[in-house]
């Protein structure tokens, strides 16, 4: 076992630990949904991605059409093809493209954010590592998670479910707190939900998650573009 391999693993222990507790809340919502505790680890094994997962099982509880879970996971999930075109700069020569093609499997936020801090070029070895043990933790707490939604009472059950939310709330409130743009667009988001929860009740739980991802961003690209380099200096 490579140096790179086991410094990979390393560096993916604290994701995979985060990762075991968050996913328990995503297992309960998944047997709360109709779920079997094989097709919950299934999910998590086959996506890894926490909130496109969430907003999956909210459509196959509502009995969404195809076009509505691929929309919505097109929304939700493609900052992770912008991810990987980032982490594209940093690679080692050993990534061919079957490497290449293994590796996007495992890129998530956290994955992202620990590879683009490195200073050296990543290796397949130190990238297989580290999503190695970010998997195992996302899918054990998973396994956990719906194997408790089924024997725990309701209310204990509906507690723990919030779990996952919690993960959402502290992914947003940190850069919310630093930046007014980006509090303006939660909002935004969060009005647009409003809306089709109360007064747009015929449109579907899928669509409305669209709608509002595009509609929020919209805005926030509208009234507050991003400035590149050459406008900044």
């Amino acid at each position: 076992m490579s140096s790179k391999f086991l410094r990979g693993m390393a560096h993916g222990l604290p994701i995979g630990l985060g990762y075991l507790s968050v996913s328990f809340g995503f297992g309960i919502l998944a047997v709360r949904s109709g779920l079997s505790w094989f097709q919950a680890g299934m999910i998590s094994l086959t996506n890894l991605t926490s909130a496109g997962q969430a907003a999956g099982v909210d459509i196959i509880a509502a009995a969404g059409t195809i076009l509505e879970m691929v929309l919505v996971q097109l929304t939700i999930n493609l900052r992770y093809s912008l991810m990987a075109l980032s982490l594209s700069q940093k690679l080692d020569p050993k990534f061919t493209t079957g490497h290449r093609l293994l590796a996007s499997y495992g890129i998530t936020d956290e994955i992202f954010a620990v590879c683009s801090a490195q200073k050296e070029l990543l290796s397949p070895a130190y990238m297989y590592g580290m999503i190695l043990v970010a998997t195992i933790g996302w899918v054990t707490g998973t396994l956990l998670g719906a194997t408790a939604g089924a024997i725990v009472p309701a209310r204990v059950s509906a507690a723990l479910g919030i779990l996952l939310y919690g993960m959402f709330i502290a992914i947003i409130v940190p850069p919310a707190k630093k930046d007014k743009s980006v509090l303006a667009v939660v909002i935004a988001a969060a009005l647009f939900s409003l809306l089709f929860k109360y007064v747009f009740t015929a449109v579907s739980g899928g669509f409305a998650i669209i709608i509002c991802a595009v509609c929020a961003s919209a805005l926030g690209a509208v009234f507050f573009p991003v400035k590149d380099e050459e406008e900044q200096s």
